[in-house]
């Protein structure tokens, strides 16, 4: 899954761990963490240089994460700097906040976007990052 790190992202670390707990899951657990999220997340990420990486978090038919834009319609897209992605990561930021402080833009369903939260503890919990 190196293919996910990008150099000059640090949150490119972080989505790695979040793909190594997706490729960890059984197929039980990979079809439980698709049934309650069941959707698609592409996120833009630009660091502190301004280059832009673009990853997807398919969790809605393959449980995957991988870099580039997502193969079919995502639900959402979210556009955020490395930092804000990072702390939203650590829990040192609520994504609420950051959408309304403008760290945070959205295309597509919002309220989808809540669900993000959710995946990021769940490998957290799980990778002990």
């Amino acid at each position: 899954m190196s293919d996910i790190k990008v150099d000059g992202f640090k949150s490119s670390t972080t989505l790695a761990a979040l793909a190594a707990v997706l490729d960890e899951y059984n197929d039980e657990e990979k079809k439980a963490q698709i049934k309650k999220t069941n959707g698609i997340f592409e996120l833009r990420v630009k660091n502190a240089e301004g280059k832009e990486v673009v990853w997807t978090i398919d969790l809605k038919s393959k449980g995957s994460v991988y870099k580039g834009q997502a193969k079919s319609k995502p639900n959402v897209t979210l556009i955020m700097s490395d930092d804000t992605l990072q702390q939203l990561a650590e829990g040192k930021m609520d994504g609420q906040k950051a959408f309304i402080t403008g760290k945070l833009k959205t295309k597509g369903n919002m309220m989808f976007a809540t669900k993000l939260d959710g995946v990021l503890k769940a490998a957290k919990t799980r990778a002990k990052l």
